[in-house]
């Protein structure tokens, strides 16, 4: 009786093993796209948060390069593979209420793309179906009041 079951644990492990390192490698590729949209989100609150200390309408270039660059220089590597200057338009200042006066400065981020290592898995596409393997994030904004 031993004898006929010999291999068939080797065997079952063959056949269930692909789909766990799939399953694996699908919740790795759903966490770094978190991760990616997390960074992003700090890196908005960031420049919100400098230029909120800034009189309205100046240090708009490095408040871009903090948003990307994580510096207001704009040297080194981006934060986000794929994240550019392009995709952070210029902040925008707002006056609102009258006693008292509250100003708000809105800094945000569009059209970044995430891009899966992979495009597909059991035959369902990552990201949208115009762009497999592609996930075009939602605007992420931040907007802070600013005391000037």
């Amino acid at each position: 009786m031993r004898a006929r079951q010999s291999g068939v644990a080797l065997i079952e492990l063959a056949l269930i093993l692909p789909m766990l390192l799939i399953m694996t490698f699908i919740t790795t590729e759903f966490g770094r796209a978190l991760y990616q949209y997390n960074t992003l989100t700090k890196s908005v609150r960031d420049a919100a948060r400098y230029l909120s200390t800034q009189s309205p309408g100046t240090k708009i270039v490095e408040a871009r390069n903090l948003v990307v660059y994580g510096n207001t220089l704009g040297t080194g590597t981006p934060l986000a593979r794929g994240l550019t200057v392009a995709n952070v338009p210029a902040p925008t200042w707002q006056t609102v209420g009258t006693d008292p006066v509250i100003n708000t400065v809105t800094v945000s981020v569009t059209g970044y793309e995430f891009r899966f290592l992979f495009t597909s898995a059991y035959g369902d596409n990552f990201g949208s179906a115009n762009t497999p393997g592609v996930l075009t994030y939602s605007p992420i904004a931040a907007t802070m009041r600013s005391p000037i």
